[in-house]
């Protein structure tokens, strides 16, 4: 089985005001190096959103190429930013894993049980759920799923999170926690200043 990764980074993050979400840092690291580390198995990454530093492209690690695509026009919402992903992926692959930026307790474990639940060939996708069974922004789809991108604008992401048949995959302890605010991002970090830092906006 072959997977790629789609990550998620180009919303509009306005609680948090407009900041970048994956500049952010959690225990040390950037939100998005945090992503890319529970993907890293992928053997072809997208990241949708702003383009970041050439660091990132050459992280040590990534078993495939990381690079950057943007839905059209920005700020289409996550269907829109997936769809783009998937029309950026340049090789076939059986499971496509799409990740928000913003959920740091994702790791490897994670979507490697994502991943499991959603190899089954009964199976279409699987999604991450929180203690109340809602499906959040982890999970693994086959790429026939995925609306092209003229289709997917500004649509709803439950569209594709209700395709196929699914199989939801329970979180364990945190890893269905997302950062939404700055009261999130100071009860994730449990410190004050947060250790999700602020980066300087001047």
């Amino acid at each position: 089985m072959t997977w790629a990764a789609v990550i998620l980074t180009g919303g509009t993050a306005a609680r948090l005001g407009g900041i970048d979400k994956g500049s952010l840092e959690h225990a040390g690291r950037s939100l998005l190096m945090r992503a890319l580390d529970a993907v890293a198995g992928a053997s072809e990454i997208i990241v949708v959103g702003p383009e970041a530093g050439p660091e990132v492209g050459s992280e040590v690690g990534m078993a495939g190429p990381v690079r950057f695509a943007r839905e059209d026009p920005p700020g289409g919402g996550p269907l829109a930013g997936t769809a783009a992903g998937v029309a950026a992926l340049t090789l076939s692959h059986d499971l496509v894993v799409v990740l928000a930026v913003d959920m740091p307790h994702v790791t490897a474990g994670t979507i490697a049980r994502i991943l499991a639940a959603a190899e089954d060939e009964d199976v279409d996708a699987a999604w991450l759920t929180d203690s109340e069974g809602r499906r959040q922004l982890a999970g693994a789809v086959r790429p026939s799923l995925v609306p092209p991108s003229e289709d997917a604008q500004d649509g709803p992401m439950r569209r594709l999170m209700t395709a196929g048949t699914v199989r939801d995959v329970a979180a364990i302890e945190g890893e269905a926690e997302d950062i939404d605010t700055w009261e999130d991002v100071l009860r994730l970090s449990g410190d004050e200043p947060p250790g999700v830092a602020r980066p300087d906006r001047t």
